[in-house]
């Protein structure tokens, strides 16, 4: 009997694709020999592919309705056993359903953040966990996976790691602490000024030089953190996923709020320290959770995109994450 087809449904972003990892991880483990075929959004082709657990990868731009509709046709030329659709939003529901797959896994309507996404799925899942990726678990495990999670070796292109080393090697740099202290929305952003003086701790106290990671529009961000560093001498880098990947795996520990760079280097095997205030660490939070992550107690969980710092980050102190670091690299000190 042949094994399984299926079409994976996850556009991004990084840190959920991240999360999506486990669970396609453990749907490859229970049907290895089976074609699993990724959607996702040009710009995260390279990060699905160093999973190594896709058998194709279509890449499809939802904004781009010339290209929606090229993927729904390679869709609807193709027979699926399932689509799974990990993401839950309308974008993502749409493509498998308007492609004419038979049997469509997402979440049920207690899960999704859209309204009346669920309508388009014929199994709907209702979540007994808490944290994103064993949720994504159980929409595998309806799938038919054996388990709903499994380890991920992620690979990390050789060319990148030449590179990267050599860009440090020449500024004078082998070890080092990455900051990544953007994250999308204001609120969940642990303060610049805090991450420059948190850097300018790690130089003389440590003696280690700090990489100031930043995304799209962040610009602004890596500066006033660098400007805040005084002279520990930061390094601004915006490289794109490859050598941003191999920056990661190279460094000591990296320091970060709710962001993709964190999940990311996580999941390369990299010590981290997670500063969480208005999202939930318990489900959007480092997986599985072995690095320290600072919260206040006290800390409202929400998901409104803020302008402005959430009070409950300015609770996490300099000092606190400095200890935190110390903690976590140890004998690197």
């Amino acid at each position: 009997m042949p094994e399984p087809r299926f079409l994976i449904v996850r556009l991004g972003s990084l840190g959920d694709i991240v999360h999506t990892f486990p669970a396609i991880a453990a749907l490859r483990g229970s049907f290895p020999q089976s074609k699993i075929v990724w959607l996702t959004h040009p710009r995260w082709v390279e990060l699905v592919s160093s999973s190594g657990l896709a058998s194709e990868i279509w890449s499809v731009d939802s904004r781009d309705l010339y290209d929606v509709r090229a993927v729904i046709g390679k869709v609807r030329g193709q027979h699926w056993d399932a689509a799974i659709d990990y993401q839950g939003l309308w974008k993502s529901a749409l493509l498998p359903a308007l492609g004419g797959v038979g049997k469509r896994i997402g979440f049920s309507s207690s899960t999704v953040r859209e309204f009346g996404v669920p309508i388009l799925y014929t199994d709907r899942v209702n979540c007994k966990t808490i944290h994103i990726a064993d949720q994504n678990g159980e929409l595998s495990v309806r799938a038919g996976a054996t388990n709903p999670v499994a380890r991920v070796q992620l690979q990390v292109q050789e060319t990148d790691q030449r590179k990267v080393c050599a860009d440090l090697k020449a500024l004078g740099i082998d070890r080092y602490v990455v900051l990544s202290p953007g994250g999308g929305w204001r609120s969940k952003c642990w303060p610049a000024d805090r991450f420059g003086a948190l850097c300018q701790r790690i130089r003389r106290e440590l003696n280690l030089r700090c990489v100031i990671n930043y995304g799209p529009d962040e610009e602004w961000l890596a500066e006033s953190v660098k400007t805040a560093s005084g002279d520990a001498e930061p390094i601004v880098y915006d490289g794109e996923l490859g050598p941003l990947m191999a920056l990661l795996q190279n460094a000591l520990c990296i320091v970060g709020g709710d962001t993709g760079p964190l999940h990311l280097a996580l999941a390369l095997g990299v010590k981290g320290i997670a500063i969480f205030g208005p999202t939930n660490p318990a489900r959007n939070g480092p997986y599985p959770l072995q690095p320290i992550v600072l919260r206040d107690p006290e800390a409202q969980t929400t998901h409104d995109r803020g302008t402005e710092t959430s009070p409950s980050l300015l609770k996490v102190s300099v000092d606190q994450v400095f200890a935190a670091v110390r903690q976590r690299l140890g004998d690197h000190t």
